[in-house]
């Protein structure tokens, strides 16, 4: 596959540093059947995603900018006094640096669309002050480097104000002192923000001071490969050091990634909690905190599409199944409890229990109001489904990626692009007599920031993932109104582009741009998992396809100005779950499209979301509606409505048989929670 993917090379006629790929660059990985386009190769044109990316780039990055200057943020203050520019003490959890290091990625992205030179400026003020917050020997960690300044400025007894410049210090006698420190998950971060920002800049200086990092890491897991091993808390060093080697082409890195893996099964007294109470090549079930979780598949499914280790894949394969058909949730979202105990065992006595937290359960245990899916575990959802697509051209992954951009990653920002969740319920309802973790309405700033700047760099990021590039092949991902600019080898510059009123309307309008003389070339569409029946037409005239791997094939011969019309039916389907799901039993939930809908309280004219049941043949039709200025489609549908006591100092009673009528309306499950407090929920009884 090596000489298929480097052979690929996409210029768009746009400078060298312009030519630089998003996401993940697997050209020149040997076991990779498709690699990403370049990060300004593609465009939202308007749409769905482009009303989105508006809302991303003209307001959700610069809001964040200003939240990590306020007194509750302080993310940029710790920088500020990492470098020397000001005296003080670290503000905020251990891991706000990644925080930081997510939301440059983000910005990154966006200015690869716009160059927006505003954008540019924010992005040069923050890198100054992480290259001089950052020591000689590559490593920043932002709570020891302003101990180790003001250590220093005190044993000198000079005025801490007046100190300025690079980091000093070399020793790591403090380094990973704490594995909750997540040290190796801040470095990982900027280690691909730096990356990101190489490729949509041209600019090397954040690059220099991640090339750094990842040579710190080199060193230390040569050193005291046993103590870095306990630290991989949200392994985000794994995908960063992948990343680093496919830029460099240094296989130091790629040794690197290997002993990552390999060095999990050191860890003393290891947990499932985070996976690694046993080595993964022993690993096939799910387990464990699922953002670490997630993330730790992701980087060895990029270490398999580097090294091509069956064993791995046998893992990967397993664990994705054990996911998809058995712990993953209607939209996407993935990690079921808050807290609980691990279903897998222990390393301690055969009495003992050990604690998991925000963590996969057990087959099938998948509540509804108590749902964790914290939305950068579904964010690691889609990390682990990109990959295996890139390893393997099943669209079968694609279409988990797609659920998750639109059910449970947009869910965690709100449609103003300011405000974000940290939990995804199924559920909610004001009657719960108890109070869990996290807020019940976005926020600007959640103690734990982790998501809220994970989310924004992976909604910026969307376009990446619209399309992926074989030999002489175009494999079109995602569909959104869009242009796509590149140049095939063998083929020439292509310009696609692509109209259609998706996620709310099946059909998809593409047509070559731009493409000199006639060219064989395939186009590969891909066929989403709901779609029972579609149509592909060239030119007005419908044609057969072959489907592969999840894909309609159009092959032949192209030029310029030829359409193809692409419509995938879309009728509205009512869901049922595997009877093993207990809290789903005899419960129905509805989906239209990619989209997940949902009954929130501000629809339903005072009538009790618990009082709602979906006769099983009810017929819901879409009405175009706004919700907070943001255009989405909604649907109404006639329902049974109970009339029901309160169930107030009631457990147990007979069954109501008093019930009516009704046309409700549900809202795409994104959107809920944009209007106010509310109730809401995803899964309502079915009428039979």
């Amino acid at each position: 596959m090596k000489k298929t993917l480097i052979a690929i090379l996409m210029s768009c006629s746009l400078p060298l540093w312009a030519q630089q790929y998003g996401l993940t660059d697997t050209r020149n990985s040997l076991h990779a059947v498709m690699s990403a386009t370049p990060m300004s190769a593609v465009h939202w044109n308007g749409g769905f995603w482009g009303e989105r990316f508006q809302v991303f780039s003209k307001t959700s990055v610069q809001s964040m900018w200003a939240t990590w200057q306020t007194d509750e943020g302080k993310g940029f203050n710790n920088f500020l006094i990492a470098s020397g520019e000001k005296q003080g003490v670290h503000h905020g959890p251990p891991f706000h640096d990644g925080d930081m290091y997510k939301w440059l990625e983000a910005v990154a992205s966006v200015y690869a669309i716009t160059k927006d030179p505003e954008l540019e400026k924010i992005m040069d003020r923050f890198i100054g002050c992480v290259v001089k917050s950052q020591r000689a020997d590559g490593y920043i960690h932002t709570p020891v480097i302003i101990k180790e300044r003001n250590a220093s400025v005190s044993a000198a007894g000079t005025d801490a104000g007046t100190v300025v410049g690079t980091a000093t210090g070399t020793k790591d006698d403090k380094a990973f002192e704490n594995r909750l420190n997540f040290e190796t998950y801040n470095l990982g971060h900027l280690i691909t923000a730096g990356i990101v920002h190489k490729r949509a800049t041209g600019k090397t200086t954040l690059f220099n001071a991640a090339v750094k990092a990842a040579n710190f890491l080199y060193d230390f897991c040569q050193r005291a490969p046993e103590e870095l091993a306990g630290n991989a808390i949200c392994p985000s060093h794994y995908m960063a050091v992948a990343e680093i080697y496919r830029e460099t082409g240094d296989p130091k890195y790629l040794e690197l990634l290997k002993k990552f893996i390999d060095i999990r099964g050191m860890v003393e007294n290891g947990t499932d909690d985070n996976q690694d109470r046993i080595p993964f090549r022993q690993q096939y079930r799910a387990m464990g905190h699922a953002v670490r979780a997630n993330y730790l598949y992701a980087g060895v499914a990029d270490l398999y599409l580097e090294s091509g280790e069956e064993q791995l894949m046998k893992n990967l394969t397993s664990i994705w199944q054990d996911i998809v058909t058995r712990k993953m949730y209607i939209n996407g979202a993935c990690g079921a409890l808050y807290d609980g105990t691990s279903p897998d065992g222990t390393n301690y006595k055969p009495d003992s229990i050990q604690k998991v937290h925000q963590s996969y359960g057990r087959p099938y245990q998948l509540p509804h109001s108590t749902a964790h899916n914290e939305t950068c575990a579904n964010i690691g959802n889609l990390f682990f489904n990109w990959r295996m697509l890139e390893a393997t051209g099943d669209g079968k992954y694609a279409d988990i990626v797609e659920n998750c951009l639109y059910n449970s990653i947009l869910s965690g920002i709100s449609l103003d692009g300011e405000k974000y969740f940290y939990t995804n319920p199924l559920r909610l309802s004001d009657e719960l007599p108890y109070t869990l973790r996290w807020p019940k309405e976005r926020t600007k700033y959640i103690s734990c920031f982790c998501c809220p700047p994970n989310t924004l760099r992976t909604l910026c990021e969307a376009q990446n993932y619209a399309y992926s590039i074989g030999e002489k092949t175009i494999y079109v991902n995602l569909f959104s109104d869009n242009s796509l600019n590149i140049n095939l080898q063998g083929v020439g510059n292509i310009v696609l582009e692509q109209t259609t009123d998706y996620p709310w309307d099946g059909l998809v309008k593409m047509v070559v741009k731009q493409l000199k003389g006639k060219k064989d070339f395939k186009l590969k569409l891909r066929l989403p998992e709901w779609c029972q029946k579609s149509l592909v037409q060239k030119n007005g005239q419908t044609i057969t396809t072959r489907l592969e791997n999840g894909y309609c094939v159009v092959e032949g011969t192209w030029k310029k100005g030829d359409e193809i019309s692409y419509t995938m039916r879309m009728p509205t389907r009512i869901m049922e779950s595997n009877p093993l799901v207990e809290e789903n039993r005899g419960q129905v939930a509805i989906q239209r499209g990619p989209i997940v809908y949902c009954a929130e309280s501000q629809d339903l004219a005072g009538i009790d979301i618990d009082n709602i049941a979906i006769p099983a043949d009810a017929q819901f039709k879409p009405v175009e509606t706004t919700i907070d200025g943001s255009r989405l489609m909604a649907l109404e549908g006639e329902v049974v409505v109970r009339s029901e006591a309160p169930w107030t100092g009631t457990l147990y009673r007979e069954v109501s048989r008093t019930q009516q009528r009704k046309t409700i309306r549900l809202i795409p499950y994104y959107a809920w929670g944009n209007r106010g407090k509310s109730e809401m929920t995803v899964w309502m009884p079915a009428a039979y």
